[in-house]
């Protein structure tokens, strides 16, 4: 078995099926990537994984049946999520939301280890850590987002599409951290909208169309795939 799996994972949003009987896999340590069109229900998996969505089907995580278990639950064993938008909290500074991650009871040494860490991937929050986090900018908000899921210690970081309206130098400087947060060994399951920055800092990648599995492979072989570099990079024939 896998360290996640999922086995017909189904979603529904009403009569509208979003995501329909999948099946994935991702080991232990690797960096796995979901890319696909808007709307071809890469956001819905990740949610549903997480716990956030109801679904039908099997997902299975570290030898733990995760099947109608809670959010909560699923944090517990090690998963943590960025979503989409960031989600950060407004009114709260940026220590203060980076150690929200760290509810699961870490003690204060532990807790403190963590916020050096982050600052140490983050300097600019290290700066900020007295400003609220309404006040920061999307790409600092994008990394109080990461820092926050990574003071969890997760065994399995799953990430919405991390550089959604990032300026260029941002999206390079927040890839960069997903790339140094992968060599630490944590699994990484990452949606992005961005199919060559996806595919470039992962082992093996998914392609999802209309709620299915399309398109899989080793991402280093995907890259030069001629339907691939046609319909997701950009590129013509």
């Amino acid at each position: 078995m896998s360290f996640l799996e999922t086995h017909a994972l189904g979603v529904r949003y009403g009569g509208i099926r979003a995501v329909r009987g999948v099946d994935i896999s991702v080991e232990e340590g690797e960096t796995v990537a979901l890319i696909g069109a808007n709307g071809a229900g890469k956001s819905s998996m990740l949610n549903a994984i997480a716990g956030v969505l109801p679904h039908t089907g099997r997902v299975s995580f570290d030898n733990e049946d995760l099947t109608n278990r809670p959010v909560f639950d699923r944090v517990r064993l090690g998963i943590s999520m960025v979503p989409e938008g960031r989600g950060v909290f407004g009114r709260l500074t940026v220590e203060e939301n980076l150690l929200m991650g760290a509810y699961l009871g870490n003690s204060q040494k532990d807790q403190d280890l963590d916020l050096k860490q982050m600052y140490d991937f983050f300097p600019r929050l290290k700066e900020r850590r007295r400003q609220t986090g309404g006040t920061l900018s999307g790409g600092e908000q994008q990394m109080l987002a990461i820092g926050r899921a990574l003071m969890s210690r997760p065994k399995l970081l799953l990430l919405d599409e991390p550089s959604m309206g990032l300026a260029p130098i941002m999206v390079e400087k927040i890839f960069e951290v997903i790339r140094g947060v992968s060599k630490t060994g944590v699994t990484i399951l990452l949606v992005e909208q961005n199919a060559r920055l996806a595919l470039q800092s992962s082992q093996r990648a998914y392609v999802m169309e209309s709620g299915e599995l399309s398109i899989t492979g080793e991402s280093n072989e995907l890259l030069y795939s001629p339907k691939i570099r046609s319909s997701y990079l950009g590129e013509g024939d």
